[in-house]
């Protein structure tokens, strides 16, 4: 969850960062943020420039995560969405769907909202058990909406479906990936 608040404050200090102080009218910062969770394998590398780096599929599920989401959105996957919910339930998590990833096959993703930003009308749908884990659209129309699986019941499907086995591992970390799209 300290993952995904950062991600947020990320967001809101890139929407108040101009591109270029002199001329407004270019706009501010855009970022997209992608995140994941799971084991990771760390080392310094390098010996006139030692660096710190993270090594594994965790890393390239962050990447993914990231080169998939949208300018000014943060984009999850569903194991670091199980987190988010179990740790702080306050962060609106809408359900993606599932969504072709290149090197991982389709997988269940969902976009971190925080309450205050969530958009008007109660469109976001917390992951809760029992909830319900329906479409923006069908709330914007103010249609009656169908039964659908939960949000809940999606990262728990998903979750049991993309755990995979891995090498050995040194932690288990989340990795986040942001890009500028500016």
């Amino acid at each position: 969850s300290r993952l995904a608040r950062f991600s947020i404050d990320a967001l809101h200090a890139a929407r108040a960062t101009l591109i270029h102080p002199d001329k407004p009218e270019m706009g501010c910062v855009q970022i997209r943020v992608g995140f994941h969770s799971g084991p990771v394998v760390s080392n310094v590398v390098g010996t006139r420039n030692p660096r710190y780096c993270l090594f594994g599929d965790t890393m390239n599920t962050a990447s993914r995560m990231e080169a998939n989401s949208e300018a000014l959105r943060i984009h999850c996957s569903a194991a670091a969405a199980k987190l988010v919910q179990r740790h702080d339930p306050s962060l609106a998590l809408i359900p993606r769907g599932r969504i072709p990833i290149k090197g991982k096959g389709k997988m269940t993703t969902f976009w971190v909202h925080s309450s205050a930003d969530a958009p008007a009308g109660g469109m976001l749908s917390r992951i809760e058990s029992g909830g319900s884990a329906d479409s923006e659209a069908q709330h914007e129309v103010g249609s009656i909406p169908e039964r659908r699986p939960t949000a809940a019941s999606l990262i728990q499907s998903a979750s049991a479906s993309e755990r995979r086995p891995t090498a050995s591992a040194s932690s288990n970390a989340r990795a986040v990936s942001a890009t500028s799209v500016a």
